[in-house]
């Protein structure tokens, strides 16, 4: 891969909200006002040691209800304080209950004294990516319905032996991973569907992800798989302009922008200004036509 990659993604545009149980509406409010501005998906923060945060999983559930056509997903999933067989059974009910509407950010794992304390475990990084790659496994065989026998996963951090799967999601749905390390960075590229960092995290900025995407590209080649295959997302950080994220979109790859916001006039002024002006830049730039 050279150093500009556009790997010819439709472009994708949502929000990155606060789940705050006080007021107690807000989050969902903002789930709303994004689906009503034409954004393409929004996601909560996953902290479930975090008192003052809802549930994600409910909240993911009771935004599905109260929106209409914005996909919905975590951003990303705490894996250690959700068992993957389980998670896989809540995403492919809230798919079909939302009529294909959810993915599954998922993550290997922070903050590991929240994690702790609400009694989960304590893992190594290392231990961290190798758990992530077992639970991917597991989410996939529960979705697998065309396989009529049980699932077994004999792993160092889950052992699922005899799994009845199901049930499947309406869609497939996409496992979007938050990495920035080479190892896991190399497991996104051999298991993942999607990559999910966030700019805040990147020291040198968006220059960073030209090396992280070329350790995602050659473990995919080296799996057998198109780097094409994987989506390049990335969280906002700043105020960022049409112009900046064309030129990430373009140089980078990176096809599905979350804007951070827990307001909804930031929310509705990204769609009707930035979005748009990024799409009909990239698609300039593509040479191809633009709606």
């Amino acid at each position: 891969m050279t150093d500009t990659t556009d790997y010819g993604h439709d472009l994708l545009f949502g929000t990155f909200v606060t789940p705050v149980s006080r007021p107690v509406h807000r989050a969902v409010e903002q789930a709303v006002v994004a689906d009503r501005a034409g954004l393409d998906l929004v996601t909560f923060q996953d902290h479930p040691y975090v008192a003052k945060f809802h549930d994600t999983s409910t909240l993911l559930a009771y935004a599905a209800a109260r929106t209409e056509r914005i996909r919905l997903a975590a951003n990303v999933t705490n894996l250690p304080l959700r068992p993957p067989a389980v998670l896989a059974r809540s995403i492919a009910t809230l798919d079909q209950l939302s009529g294909g509407r959810v993915e599954l950010g998922l993550g290997a794992g922070a903050f590991w004294d929240g994690v702790e304390a609400m009694g989960g475990p304590r893992r190594t990084p290392g231990e961290s990516i190798e758990a992530l790659e077992e639970a991917i496994a597991i989410i996939r065989g529960i979705w697998d319905t065309e396989d009529s026998s049980v699932l077994s996963v004999r792993g160092k951090h889950y052992d699922v032996h005899g799994a009845k799967r199901g049930p499947a999601p309406a869609h497939p749905v996409e496992i979007w991973v938050g990495a920035y390390k080479p190892r896991i960075l190399r497991m996104t590229g051999r298991v993942a569907d999607g990559w999910l960092p966030s700019l805040s995290y990147l020291e040198k900025g968006p220059a960073e992800l030209a090396d992280m995407n070329r350790r995602i590209d050659d473990a995919a080649v080296g799996a057998g798989r198109d780097p094409r295959d994987i989506r390049r997302f990335l969280n906002l950080a700043g105020d960022l302009s049409a112009e900046q994220l064309a030129d990430i979109a373009l140089t980078y790859g990176t096809s599905g922008f979350i804007l951070p916001s827990d307001d909804a006039s930031t929310t509705e002024r990204f769609a009707a200004e930035v979005v748009p002006a990024v799409r009909e830049l990239v698609a300039t730039a593509r040479g191809t036509s633009h709606d």
